[in-house]
């Protein structure tokens, strides 16, 4: 999607936004500050919170979710920024935990909403290949987060071995886990992480199998150059 002769950069940007551009943007950038610094621990997690939480709200309006809904993932939003904001005050893991649990039901809602748009695309377009991508990387990013609730509210370590989480091991390790991919350096000791993990891996080989043989199903071959070419004789 390029910018066409003398439009606008707010129209372009409204595009953009309308093609889950936005979207995608945000939770990449959700996943390289997570990658980069621990959301759980330190102001760092404040900003973690901020982008995770905005990537949530903007894709359920970009998905056109009811009003009411997304209201609801704003005052969520707030909620999650502000008790990491005191854990970041005070240093407990309690309020991490609490921030990141909401932080994953957030972006629970908003994977669904955005994937509901996806496949009730009538054709496979721009549209639709950047918000297949978003919710791909929405799985990771929310399931990151519950990993990191649940290490932050149970009593044991999270990974087996007494490994402690640095620097992007929870989204790693959910990244491995969502794609299978199972490196076998990070592992979890205990449940509910065991069951959470293989949640994860269920989820996603559904996605990819479904929303795969979803988007073939739509594809028409060259209907986007017939669709030029016709705009052009016209």
């Amino acid at each position: 999607m390029s910018r066409q002769p003398g439009e606008r950069w707010s129209r372009f940007a409204e595009r953009i936004g309308a093609a889950f551009g936005l979207v995608l943007l945000l939770v990449l950038a959700t996943y390289v500050m997570t990658s980069l610094t621990n959301p759980v621990r330190g102001w760092s997690a404040v900003a973690i919170a901020a982008l995770a939480t905005t990537s949530a709200v903007v894709g359920l309006a970009t998905a056109d979710a009811r009003p009411v809904i997304v209201r609801y993932s704003i005052l969520g939003a707030a909620i999650a920024i502000g008790l990491t904001f005191v854990g970041a005050l005070s240093g407990s893991s309690g309020w991490f935990g609490a921030g990141a649990l909401i932080e994953t039901l957030l972006l629970t809602i908003s994977a669904v909403t955005v994937l509901g748009a996806v496949v009730t695309e009538p054709t496979v377009g721009f549209r639709t290949i950047l918000g297949a991508i978003s919710v791909y990387v929405i799985l990771a990013l929310l399931f990151t987060f519950c990993y990191a609730a649940i290490d932050r509210l149970q009593s044991g370590d999270f990974f087996a071995g007494g490994v402690q989480p640095g620097r992007g091991d929870y989204v790693f390790f959910s990244l491995t886990t969502l794609t299978t991919t199972g490196y076998g350096n990070l592992v979890p000791a205990a449940q509910p992480g065991k069951v959470v993990a293989g949640l994860e891996m269920l989820m996603g080989q559904v996605f990819l199998v479904t929303l795969i043989a979803r988007l073939v199903s739509l594809w028409k071959p060259g209907q986007w150059a017939r669709l030029r070419q016709r705009r052009t004789d016209g």
